[in-house]
């Protein structure tokens, strides 16, 4: 079973689940959200839509997940304050992370075997809790990171186009660009790299993954001349992983790696920083990505936009990235079971 989260109720989250759930379906996922915010939602968009609410885990037994177009399981999480679409409120935003919170306590509990994530918006979230001691929230990855207690994540963006896939994964994530130099150290490009090895192993299925990396600097770093950071780090980091058996080519430079013909060659490509290698795949195919994380003890895959606050209740979203996230979490639980 898969768990689904929403995310921002005044966004186009609201809007996929709705629109999820009018297609018959071979498989059972359960929305952690609002019951009232989804059928308000499924009524502006003039929609068909029916809700059986997930009872408690000792009374489920042969309950029967809706499948049938026009219907949804929901495991009920209250918002805090009315919602209008498109019209931002800081005052639900720890629904936000209460049904992230939630459905995750049910992936490491084994009751749901993925988690699928709609778009959220992290402003708002911060908004909330500034005048708190809580941290920034950066994003999802992180916060699951948190929730499930692991040392390291990797963030992985993936696209199917003309017959292959395009995979990127990031060093660092949600950094501004002063800080990602320092950020890259031995250390942490050796935990990225087992971890998307592993990732790309357990639940992508490669036997044996070829990466390959790009560089930090442009043309990566010249031979020190732009910069040492691959002289340094980068190229012996990767030395001692290919003495320990890892596919790896590189540190190639970021300008000439993402050409189709090198594509084609790797299994994925290892970018140093968010704006390195997103902007390349979102090119490729916005819309119709999928956003993984793998390194958490489940697979959880996310759309790869944002909560598009002006297209809320309008009717006039595409759902492509989120049925590719679907199908990728899916893949998960055919084989779980």
């Amino acid at each position: 079973m898969i768990a689904f989260t929403p995310g921002e109720p005044a966004g186009i989250g609201p809007d996929l689940a709705v629109m999820l759930a009018q297609e018959e379906r071979n498989y059972d996922v359960v929305a952690f959200c609002d019951q009232t915010l989804l059928l308000e939602r499924a009524d502006t968009l003039d929609l068909p839509l029916s809700l059986s609410t997930l009872p408690p885990v000792e009374f489920r037994g042969e309950f029967p997940y809706s499948r049938a177009a026009g219907t949804l399981t929901i495991h009920p999480v209250a918002v805090e304050s009315p919602v209008v679409a498109g019209e931002l409120n800081s005052d639900n935003a720890n629904y936000v992370l209460n049904c992230i919170s939630l459905a995750t306590e049910a992936c490491l509990a084994g009751d749901t075997s993925a988690l699928v994530t709609g778009p959220i918006h992290k402003g708002i979230i911060n908004q909330a809790i500034s005048d708190t001691n809580a941290p920034l929230f950066s994003g999802h990855t992180e916060y699951l990171q948190k929730l499930c207690g692991v040392d390291e994540v990797v963030m992985m963006l993936a696209h199917n186009e003309l017959g292959s896939t395009l995979r990127v994964a990031l060093t660092t994530t949600h950094l501004p660009l002063s800080e990602v130099a320092a950020a890259i150290t031995s250390e942490k490009l050796t935990k990225i790299i087992m971890t998307l090895d592993q990732g790309l192993r357990k639940n992508i299925n490669i036997k044996n993954p070829k990466i390959v990396v790009a560089g930090l600097n442009p043309h990566a770093g010249e031979d020190g001349y732009l910069g040492r950071e691959e002289l340094e780090v980068i190229t012996p980091t990767l030395e001692k992983l290919r003495s320990q058996g890892l596919n790896l080519t590189g540190p190639l430079p970021a300008d000439t790696l993402f050409t189709r013909p090198n594509l084609l060659e790797y299994d994925a490509v290892l970018a140093m920083y968010h704006d390195q290698g997103l902007p390349v795949l979102k090119y490729s195919g916005f819309g119709e990505a999928v956003n993984i994380t793998l390194g958490l003890p489940f697979l959880r895959t996310s759309v790869d936009h944002g909560t598009a606050l002006e297209l809320a209740g309008s009717g006039e979203i595409k759902t492509g990235s989120l049925k590719a996230a679907v199908e990728v979490a899916n893949l998960t639980d055919l084989n779980r079971t």
